[in-house]
């Protein structure tokens, strides 16, 4: 038995494979690209009972959003607040004003009127 031994082809050399995460995320330099904004986000609305999720755009007044949550549940929209972060929420806000981001929660809470004796 002959054994015979012939050069081998480049692809079989052992070159170090370089990952993307070896070269910070980018193949030659280049910088990543940024996420681009979307036009939409998902917002959660919540109160003690119940969620529901709206896909609104960016620059839509929150009153849209906080009028079809209330017809939903059968509130009247002068019975409940709406806070975002801790911070109550106006009808003429939109989700760029208050630098919503896609997935965020608007929390309602029933309107409480007084409390002092």
């Amino acid at each position: 038995m002959n054994l015979v031994f012939t050069e081998l082809p480049s692809f079989f050399t052992h070159e170090k494979i370089t990952n993307m995460s070896d070269n910070e995320g980018s193949p030659a330099g280049e910088k990543p690209e940024t996420p681009v904004a979307s036009e939409h986000l998902n917002i959660k609305v919540t109160d003690n009972n119940n969620e529901v999720f709206f896909k609104i755009k960016r620059s839509t007044q929150l009153k849209k959003l906080m009028d079809a949550f209330c017809d939903r549940q059968g509130k009247a929209p002068n019975s409940v607040r709406f806070l975002f972060d801790g911070s109550r929420v106006q009808p003429t806000d939109s989700p760029d004003k208050l630098d919503m981001q896609d997935g965020d929660t608007l929390e309602v809470h029933q309107e409480q009127i007084g409390g002092a004796y």
